[in-house]
């Protein structure tokens, strides 16, 4: 899965921009995914006197809507974009309003103080209002014009973005030598590629389908926890694979 975010102050082109660069990467067979930061406090799709509404506050903690055409799923908080994502299998993911996270960012700008306020060694181009006026460059990054430039911003972002990586701290990952941010800034300088995240997961972590990447130390902490409890059975071969399936089923109350 490759993801990276398009950001700015509202009214900058940002929907715009991610509306080209969807329909484009569909265009050439992609599957893509989206997702759309609202940072609106009151916003909620779920509204007093409605039927979800009154499931929610008799208690319910997850509550779904099922349509002739759709299903919403509403949780009662804000997810994290990690678990969010956990959602997706398209290929391209693109998110519109989410700074956070590691993956590479194009601003939408209406003026260069607009983009010095977003300017981090994460963002690989501009778009937007500003690319209305003229500009083709900034401090080294490239400017495009969503409108009239869709195919070329795509085939940049096709170029320059890598699939996702790691969001560890050094404290729990430095096995390129740098963080994982820092390894993203590189690969987007053209100093580093994918490649060069040596992570490799010795240990697989897999629950209800889902797949997790685990830190070194994590898979350190579990490896030898589990060959510390193998080691004492009959049969036990040092250097052999192990594995553990763990499956639950719950079974119902009353």
């Amino acid at each position: 899965m490759k993801v990276f975010s398009v950001v700015g102050i509202s009214y900058s082109g940002k929907t715009t921009t991610v509306e080209k660069l969807i329909a484009e990467l569909c265009r050439r067979r992609f599957t893509v995914g989206s997702v759309k930061n609202i940072h609106f406090e009151a916003f909620t799709l779920d509204t007093p006197g409605t039927n979800t509404h009154r499931h929610r506050e008799a208690g319910s903690s997850l509550v779904t809507a099922r349509g002739l055409e759709e299903t919403d799923i509403l949780y009662p908080h804000s997810l994290s974009l990690g678990k969010i994502l956990e959602f997706y299998d398209q290929e391209w993911v693109v998110l519109e309003g989410v700074r956070e996270g590691n993956f590479p960012k194009i601003v939408c700008a209406h003026t260069e103080e607009d983009v010095e306020e977003l300017l981090d060694d994460s963002v690989m181009a501009i778009a937007g209002q500003l690319a209305n006026k003229g500009l083709k460059e900034y401090k080294g990054l490239p400017v495009y014009n969503a409108l009239t430039e869709a195919e070329a911003l795509t085939d940049y972002v096709m170029a320059k973005v890598p699939r996702r990586l790691p969001d560890f701290s050094p404290q729990c990952c430095n096995l390129c030598g740098m963080s994982c941010r820092e390894l993203l800034a590189a690969i987007l300088r053209g100093e580093k590629s994918r490649e060069d995240c040596l992570l490799r997961p010795e240990v697989k972590l897999t629950v209800g389908g889902k797949s997790f990447t685990l830190a070194p130390f994590v898979q350190e902490v579990l490896a030898k926890t589990l060959t510390a409890l193998v080691s004492t059975l009959d049969g036990y071969q040092p250097g052999k694979e192990v594995s553990l399936v763990w499956e639950t089923e719950s079974s119902p109350r009353g």
